[in-house]
C-alpha cells in the first residue's frame, strides 16, 4: 500500500485487473502519465473512478477501417454479394460524395469505435478522378477533430486500380505531401498486378512511408501477387513497414502450406490483417452449401513470428453491410468461426486487436509506471474473458482525460407478489 505526499492526483482508477483473474490494483495518473500501478494507492485525485472489478488495459486498436465509404446502404443495391459487385457499386456513388457528406458519415463511425474502446485506428481513403480529394480533406478533418479520443492514421489509398488510371500516381503523390501517412494499394483491381506493387512502393519510398495492400481477395490458392510483394519489400529494405489485408486464399490451403507462406512473411516483416465480417460476407457466393469461411487462420500464422490483427473494414456498405466499428465482438467472431478454444490462441485474438494491432502500427501500447494514460476498461476478469464473453466496454481514458462513459449495466429488479 503507497501513499503519495505531494500534489493531487489527476485521475486515480481504483480496483481493477490488468491481467486475467489478476489481483485488484489501482492505476494513478498526474497528467498524462500513469505514476503508480498498485494496490491500495492511497491519494486524493481529482478524479476518482471505481474500477469494480474491471479489466484494464491500453484500448482497442483498429488496423484496417474504410471510414470514406461507410454507411452508403442507402445509395447502393446489393444484388450478388460479390466482391466485384461491392467495387462496382461503391465506385460509382463515390462520384456523389461531398466533403461534408463523408464527414458526416466517418466521424458517426469514429464515434462508435470510441465508445467501443477503439484508441487508434487506420483508415484508408480513396483518391482517384471520382472521388477527387473530397474524402481525404473529410478524413484529415475527422483526424484533427477527434484526436482527443483517438489517434487516426490515414492511408492514401488505389481501390480502383493504378495503371488502368495514369493520373492515380500524381494524386496519391500529392495525399502523401499533404498530410496521408502512407499508401495503399489493390493489386487485384489492377490489369497489372505486379506494375501496381512497384509504383505504390515507389511512392512509399519516395516519401518514406509504410504500405498496405489489399490482397488475394479470392480462394484460388494458386494466383497470388503476394510474391511480388514480397519481392519489393526486400528489394526496397521495407522489412516491418509493409502489412497485407485480407489475403482470404489462405483459406483454401493445406495447412502445410500456410505455415510456409506465414514463414516467409516473418523473415520479410509483412504484418497480417484479417477482416472477419467482409470476408464471410462476400466470400464463397457460388456454393449452395458448406460454404466456405474464407478467413485467413490468423492464429496459424501468428505462432509463426508473423504480426497479426483482426479489423473492422467495412461499415454499412456493399462490402459489409453491417458493423458498429466494435473490435472486441470481431475479435469474438474471429475465434468463434476458427473454432479457438486453447487459452493461448484466444489470448492471441485478443492482441490481435490490441498490443499486437499496435506493433502493426509502429506505436507502443499497454500500461506502465510512467507510460502514457491511455487506459480503457471491459467489463471482464481479462482478455480472453473479454473475447469469450464479448466484454462490455466501460469507459476509457485518453492521455489522461476520460474520453468516453457506457456506465455500468445495472439490472432493476421487482418484486412480483
Amino acid at each position: 500500500m503507497s501513499t503519495a505526499s505531494d500534489s493531487p492526483l489527476d485521475l486515480l482508477i481504483r480496483n481493477v485487473r490488468v491481467k486475467e483473474h489478476g489481483g485488484l490494483v489501482d492505476i494513478a495518473v498526474r497528467g498524462n502519465r500513469i505514476v503508480a500501478i498498485e494496490p491500495g494507492f492511497r491519494c486524493e485525485a481529482v478524479e476518482d473512478f471505481e474500477g469494480d472489478g474491471a479489466f484494464a488495459f491500453g484500448g482497442f486498436v483498429d488496423t484496417h477501417v474504410h471510414l470514406d465509404k461507410a454507411c452508403i446502404l442507402d445509395r447502393c443495391s446489393i444484388c450478388e454479394g460479390t466482391l466485384a459487385e461491392a467495387v462496382r457499386q461503391t465506385s460509382s456513388a463515390k462520384a456523389d460524395f461531398t466533403e461534408a457528406d463523408v464527414y458526416d458519415r466517418a466521424a458517426q463511425v469514429v464515434e462508435k469505435a470510441i465508445s467501443h474502446g477503439t484508441v487508434r485506428m487506420r483508415t484508408f481513403v480513396e483518391i482517384d478522378p471520382r472521388a477527387g480529394f473530397r474524402s481525404f480533406e473529410a478524413i484529415k478533418r475527422v483526424k484533427a477533430e477527434y484526436a482527443f479520443a483517438i489517434d487516426i492514421e490515414i492511408c492514401a489509398f488505389a481501390q480502383d486500380g493504378l495503371t488502368n488510371e495514369p493520373q492515380m500516381l500524381d494524386m496519391l503523390d500529392r495525399a502523401l505531401s499533404e498530410g496521408a501517412d502512407l499508401v495503399g494499394g489493390c493489386p487485384y483491381t489492377d490489369p497489372d498486378p505486379v506494375r501496381h506493387v512497384d509504383l505504390i512502393f515507389s511512392l512509399a519510398v519516395r516519401h518514406g512511408v509504410a504500405v498496405d495492400f489489399h490482397l488475394d481477395f479470392h480462394l484460388d490458392p494458386g494466383q497470388s501477387d503476394l510474391p511480388a510483394v514480397i519481392a519489393a519489400t526486400e528489394r526496397h529494405g521495407w522489412q516491418d513497414r509493409v502489412a497485407i489485408g485480407h489475403v482470404t486464399n489462405l483459406s483454401a490451403m493445406p495447412l502445410a502450406d500456410v505455415i510456409h507462406i506465414a514463414d516467409k512473411l516473418a523473415a520479410a516483416g509483412i504484418a497480417l490483417t484479417v477482416l472477419p465480417a467482409t470476408d464471410l460476407f462476400l466470400i464463397g457466393r457460388g456454393h449452395d452449401r458448406l460454404v466456405p469461411r474464407g478467413v485467413a487462420p490468423a492464429h496459424v500464422i501468428a505462432r509463426r513470428g508473423v504480426v497479426t490483427s483482426i479489423a473492422t473494414n467495412n461499415v454499412m456498405n456493399p462490402f459489409t453491410p453491417y458493423g458498429d466499428a466494435s473490435l472486441i465482438r470481431m475479435a469474438n467472431l474471429y475465434a468463434n468461426i476458427a473454432q479457438l478454444s486453447r487459452d493461448e490462441d484466444v489470448h492471441s485474438v485478443f492482441e490481435m486487436v490490441g498490443q499486437s494491432a499496435a506493433r502493426q502500427l509502429g506505436v507502443p501500447h499497454g500500461l506502465w509506471v510512467d507510460g502514457d494514460a491511455t487506459i480503457v476498461l471491459v467489463d471482464a476478469v481479462g482478455p480472453m474473458a473479454a473475447v469469450r464473453e464479448v466484454g462490455r466496454v466501460l469507459a476509457g481514458w485518453k492521455n489522461g482525460h476520460m474520453s468516453f462513459n457506457n456506465g455500468r449495466a445495472r439490472i432493476r429488479r421487482r418484486s412480483l407478489v
